[in-house]
């Protein structure tokens, strides 16, 4: 079989040649391009002839995928699949996986990160300094004794609540199911109206589908406390852009850590969370450290090596069975 990495998986080439070894090494084809494309065509001729293609987050939609007439496996290096056209791979029976769990560390810890920068007015702080100014106006807050309201439990959720509990949060919860593990640690679970009134910081890990888009809106925003703060790692239609920019912009909520948009980076310069207030806007790099990606790279081709075998695992397609 062909497989095709159609765009860079963001780790040495030393480590991605160790790791297509054991693709090669059973008598398979593996290409691999060094560039990102979104165009249409190159993409069309990159992956026309391959049996398996891997790919991050680039855009892969129907018709791209309906070009690539001998496809058979798309091994997407990223936890979430809205990028590529599920549906239509469903259609031709084309296997979808992901590759979940790699970055649940990295997406934990840039969260609490934009809390404590958040609170500690870090980016005011450094521009102050710099500026031969003083901490005069820039008196924060501590994250100990606050309420953190986690939405959505799953891994990354998780592993926030266990780093919030360290720093001495109080933490309640709304997720699709309860964990009685992190009940047993004095999660509280709760439904997503009671969380909104109740925290000081609402964080966001939940899964992009129709019923969490814009599941934060301009009504939920407004239940919210003045002093509060919204972090948003998880996608970005999870939330209305405008409504939250309008609601930070008139003191409605204190503060927003963004690391997702509705649109990969680059942002528009007229997008309404760069120019909100009190907003820390990082570019969708939650993910993005030296560990996780060689995590995900691995996942990645275990899933290939494992639809290679027959086997295939991390299954987010509707599989049903397929011809080797």
């Amino acid at each position: 079989m062909k497989i095709v990495l159609i765009e860079p998986l963001g780790i040495e080439e030393a480590e991605l040649k160790k790791l297509s070894r054991g693709i090669t090494e059973g008598g398979h084809e593996f290409v691999s391009y060094d560039s990102r494309t979104e165009d249409t065509k190159e993409l069309i001729q990159r992956g026309k002839d391959a049996d398996i293609i891997i790919l991050t987050n680039l855009p892969f939609r129907k018709e791209v995928i309906e070009q690539c007439t001998q496809l058979k496996m798309i091994s997407v290096a990223f936890t979430g699949v809205d990028h590529v056209d599920v549906a239509y791979c469903d259609e031709r029976q084309i296997i979808v996986s992901n590759a979940a769990g790699y970055a649940t560390n990295a997406v934990a810890e840039l969260a609490i990160g934009l809390m404590v920068g958040l609170y500690r007015n870090m980016l005011a702080c450094d521009l102050a300094t710099r500026d031969s100014k003083t901490k005069q106006g820039l008196i924060g807050f501590e994250m100990a004794g606050k309420t953190l309201g986690v939405v959505g439990t799953g891994a990354i959720g998780s592993q926030v609540i266990d780093i919030a509990l360290a720093f001495g949060c109080q933490v309640i919860a709304y997720s699709r199911t309860k964990k009685e593990a992190l009940e047993q640690k004095g999660v509280r679970y709760v439904d997503l109206e009671t969380l909104l009134k109740e925290s000081d910081i609402v964080t966001l890990h939940l899964p992009l589908n129709e019923s969490s888009k814009h599941l934060i809106g301009a009504k939920e925003i407004q239940l919210m406390k003045p002093t509060a703060l919204l972090i948003n790692t998880a996608r970005g239609p999870v939330v209305d852009s405008q409504s939250l920019a309008s609601a930070l912009n008139n003191g409605q909520i204190a503060g927003a850590g963004i690391d997702v948009f509705e649109i990969e980076p680059p942002i528009n310069q007229n997008h309404p969370l760069l120019h909100s207030k009190n907003t820390i806007v990082t570019p969708h790099v939650a993910f993005a450290t030296k560990e996780s990606l060689v995590k995900r790279a691995i996942i990645t081709f275990d899933n290939v090596k494992a639809f290679l075998k027959g086997k295939p695992i991390n299954i987010s397609s509707s599989y049903k069975g397929c011809s080797l």
